[in-house]
């Protein structure tokens, strides 16, 4: 299918999932990548203590909890 033809479809609000191909389909800037972070010995503890609380590894918790305040950043 031409761009042309996707183009109109979609400008008609017509359905694009049939002519698309999502198992090539990446999210933009969602890829992992790894960086290290020292922390002090007291901050691992209450973040494996907290990290244990609700069930999760420590990573987990920290990627929530960074992720929550920086959202609260973009919002003010």
């Amino acid at each position: 299918m031409k761009a042309e033809e996707l183009d109109k479809l979609f400008d008609n609000g017509d359905d694009l999932l049939p002519h698309l191909d999502l198992s090539t389909a990446k999210r933009i800037g969602t890829q992992p990548k790894k960086i290290n972070v020292d922390f002090p010995e007291w901050i691992i503890n209450a973040l494996d203590m907290e990290a244990k609380k609700i069930g999760v590894t420590r990573q987990s918790i920290i990627k929530v909890w960074i992720s929550e305040r920086l959202k609260i950043e973009r919002a003010s």
